[in-house]
């Protein structure tokens, strides 16, 4: 559940009071952009790449976005610390407000900014995944954005769970993995450990750029290819990632017989949280010496 306070634009707000319309044609569309942001010890952990996709699905799906990184890390942060949340989940999302026959009256904003925070979910120690065919359509222009119509998604990821099963493998219209609802997917080789390129319609994960761009580990490497359910029996360990979850392993994906070695996660899990660290205090003491 969300917490007591949310920030709408420029302004801190109680979550029950209501002050928004119908007509403001992005909240029956899905028209915005969204990004859920992982804060720890009071600090946004890596976000200039959340603002840098944002802004870049903003600018496709033709949704204002005027701040700059400070000017919107500056407005997050007064909802953390309005809600004490300093070890918590945040979303944060851009919904446009005008366009088409539906626009209500008198809207006078072209856009509203909404965030809020939640406390941390527990994950467990591995998940379960069921496979969904036809679930990305990678060669549409909109691949891999990350918009508000995430009706899809959450009906694959109910559906799951009344399955026994707690996330699904989408893919594409080739037949190729793409992604999970709301995660990415890597799959080692021995030490080489390999995700699907965003040509198979798969979201750019933060977890999943700090991977491939940040986090290093002596012996371990990170590469994009494209990877089948074939491939994936063929691992010697399966693993997913988001801002959320980290790097979580894969106990079981359905129709499917999986390897369960987990040493190659697990060392790439630790190197993750030694970046995460080393981020945080980095951010503290900027701050610190403002």
């Amino acid at each position: 559940m969300i917490h007591s306070l949310l920030l709408h634009n420029e302004t801190i707000r109680p979550s029950n009071e209501r002050f928004l319309s119908p007509g403001q044609v992005g909240f029956l569309n899905g028209w915005g952009v969204f990004s859920t942001i992982k804060v720890v010890d009071g600090v946004l952990f890596a976000f200039p790449r959340h603002w840098g996709r944002m802004r870049r699905d903003a600018e496709l799906l033709r949704v204002p976005f005027p701040w700059s990184i400070a000017e919107l890390e500056t407005q997050l942060l007064k909802l953390v610390e309005a809600n004490q949340a300093h070890t918590a989940t945040l979303r944060v999302s851009v919904v446009r407000n005008r366009g088409t026959v539906f626009e209500a009256p008198g809207v006078d904003r072209d856009f509203e900014l909404l965030a809020f925070t939640v406390d941390r979910n527990e994950w467990g120690n591995d998940v379960r995944l069921g496979v969904i065919p036809n679930a990305r359509h990678a060669a549409s222009p909109f691949a891999g954005t990350k918009i508000l119509a995430w009706a899809i998604n959450l009906a694959w990821y109910e559906e799951a769970h009344l399955r026994g099963q707690d996330e699904v493998v989408l893919l594409n219209e080739r037949g190729e993995v793409s992604e999970c609802t709301s995660a990415n997917l890597f799959a080692a080789f021995g030490e080489t450990v390999v995700t699907p390129p965003l040509s198979s319609g798969c979201l750019p994960g933060v977890t999943r750029e700090l991977l491939l761009e940040e986090v290093h580990v002596d012996g371990i490497r990170i590469e994009e290819r494209k990877l089948h359910l074939d491939d994936l029996e063929a691992a010697d360990e399966v693993f997913i990632t988001s801002s959320t979850r980290d790097l979580l392993g894969v106990r079981e994906i359905e129709g499917l017989s999986i390897r369960r070695a987990d040493a190659v996660r697990k060392r790439l899990n630790q190197a993750f949280h030694e970046y995460e660290t080393a981020y945080v205090r980095r951010a503290k003491s900027l701050v610190g010496a403002r």
